[in-house]
């Protein structure tokens, strides 16, 4: 006995529509003729599941299946009882000539007169390429014409892809490897944050209709020492005592390299300095600053140091705006 659509992808009829779609996904990564070209049957079965999730997915028709009002292969069941005389179809359960199922068949008689019901029997009992699927997209059934679902688009894959931060400010490609095998590198886009989704078209599994997409979730991996404030990025820099008191230029570290910053005479801890465009660039192509934190750099255990703090008479009351 030929399975039906439930069996074929192996879940219950009660199965909801995501363990459907894993079912199919699953069967369809196994089967699929490219990875099965020494095994013909492999091909067959294929095309079973993808008609079966083809139909499956669609609420309506998965209604119309449960309800036994259409066959495995999305066709309507034979109106008739043994009779022509009298309707026993699944149309008839549900209110008789007058049910939703009858209606619809009758629409596609198109008011036939009785000298086409011959050709209406002919293709409702004969071989004829209705009865065979819907390859075609419709067939036709004397005076009733089948309206199939069009071909779908392959499964879409998704990927989630850590992205250095020093990369992600740069907005350098990424060279990645889909699950063909094949190798692209991937450009990122302006506006790029933690989270971002991108989108490769046909890039996914192939289908009847074509290949479905691939969906990048880009996950942008934090840094030892730079930190993101939305489009800046902000860095703690120690300085000594001498260059925060005399000033100094100093290297600085930014994502494209290294810098020489000037800091100030009498530059106090806490004090941001801005690089101008050394940040992370929005979606309008501006780009944010990099900010960095002066933090000086107190040694301890130096005699010199002591001696002079000792002999200093001191910098005032730097805690006066405190109230204390």
């Amino acid at each position: 006995m030929a399975l039906d659509l439930y069996q074929r992808l192996g879940v219950a009829r009660g199965a909801s529509e995501q363990e459907i779609k894993k079912a199919y996904r699953s069967l369809a990564k196994q089967l699929h003729p490219d990875r099965n070209k020494d095994k013909p049957d492999a091909a067959k079965r294929f095309g079973e599941i993808t008609q079966a999730y083809d139909l499956l997915s669609d609420k309506d028709k998965r209604a119309r299946y449960d309800r036994g009002e259409i066959d495995e292969e999305g066709n309507p069941k034979m109106p008739f009882g043994s009779g022509f005389g009298g309707y026993s179809g699944a149309g008839g359960a549900q209110g008789g000539p007058g049910g939703a199922g009858f209606e619809n068949f009758r629409e596609g008689f198109g008011g036939a007169d009785p000298a086409d019901l011959s050709d209406l029997f002919e293709g409702l009992f004969g071989a004829t390429q209705g009865m065979r699927g819907r390859q075609g997209g419709s067939g036709n059934f004397g005076g009733f014409r089948q309206r199939g679902r069009a071909p779908q688009k392959g499964v879409d894959v998704a990927y989630r892809l850590k992205v250095p931060f020093i990369d992600a400010v740069a907005l350098k490609p990424q060279r990645i490897t889909l699950s063909d095998g094949k190798t692209i590198d991937l450009k990122l886009p302006q506006g790029l944050e933690d989270g971002t989704r991108i989108r490769l078209s046909g890039k996914g599994e192939d289908g009847p209709a074509g290949r479905g997409d691939a969906f990048v979730t880009i996950e942008i991996e934090p840094h030892r020492f730079f930190s993101r404030d939305g489009n800046n990025i902000r860095l703690t820099l120690p300085v000594t005592l001498k260059e925060a008191v005399l000033g100094a230029k100093v290297k600085v570290p930014t994502p494209e390299g290294n810098v020489m910053l000037t800091i100030p005479k009498g530059t106090s801890s806490g004090k941001a300095l801005r690089l101008k465009a050394r940040g992370f660039t929005s979606k309008d192509g501006k780009r944010g600053d990099q900010l960095v934190t002066v933090e000086i750099d107190v040694p301890a255990g130096d005699p010199e140091l002591e001696g002079f703090a000792e002999r200093w008479s001191g910098g005032g009351n730097p805690r006066t705006s405190l109230g204390v």
